[in-house]
């Protein structure tokens, strides 16, 4: 697990199990209305390090016709999720699954999922755990799935801002491993594993790739 500074790493615990992000709080409405707005009508959706649990339970709200699956590797995230989860009391959302999402196969013991979320990771791993996680994401969707990925990014090897700059560095001082990775990169990882992404600019600089399979 990458060491990560006091700015990507807050988390409260509230009563229970629950824990508390205030970073998801900032960014969930615009999670929501982009997932709502690139996810089928019906189907299954997998989240890759749902976190506390604080979106996928405003998504399963949101879009109740979708099967939403949560996942973590932490055991506290794990119960953080079912605690918000059983709060919700929405049919819709399943327990969440205990996933390494960089761990080569997984896609093959799943049922293919129309949408696969990854949020506001990949600047908080390495760069071939994030090469990992994409691949293996790719392979879990279906012939038809999406896969959306939200979060910061460098846009041609810059970082865009001044808030970039200075959170970027306090990864890199964190854990030299981790950092902002580049859109050029991330649209060329999804390209060879058979995608075709497409880039939407998102509030406070962060970026969404939508991406399907590219037609044979």
């Amino acid at each position: 697990m990458s060491k990560l500074p006091a700015s990507a790493s807050t988390a409260t615990p509230l009563d229970g199990a629950k824990l508390f992000a205030p970073s998801a709080t900032r960014n969930v409405a615009v999670i929501v209305d982009l997932l709502r707005d690139t996810a089928p009508e019906i189907g299954r959706a997998l989240e890759i390090a749902s976190g506390t649990g604080q979106h996928i339970v405003a998504l399963a709200g949101a879009m109740p016709d979708i099967e939403w699956h949560p996942t973590e590797i932490a055991a506290e995230r794990i119960a953080s999720i079912d605690a918000y989860a059983a709060e919700a009391g929405l049919a819709n959302l399943h327990p969440a699954l205990h996933l390494d999402a960089a761990q080569h196969g997984w896609a093959a013991t799943h049922t293919p999922f129309d949408l696969i979320h990854i949020g506001n990771l990949l600047h908080l791993i390495p760069l071939e755990t994030a090469r990992s996680i994409l691949i293996e994401a790719t392979k879990a969707l279906s012939s038809a799935g999406t896969l959306v990925i939200y979060g910061p990014f460098m846009r041609a090897g810059t970082l865009v801002s001044d808030a970039d700059r200075r959170f970027d560095a306090e990864l890199r001082t964190a854990d030299p491993a981790i950092g902002y990775k580049d859109d050029i990169w991330v649209k060329e990882v999804l390209t060879a594993a058979g995608l075709t992404p497409r880039l939407r600019d998102m509030p406070a600089n962060n970026l969404a790739f939508i991406a399907g399979r590219t037609p044979s």
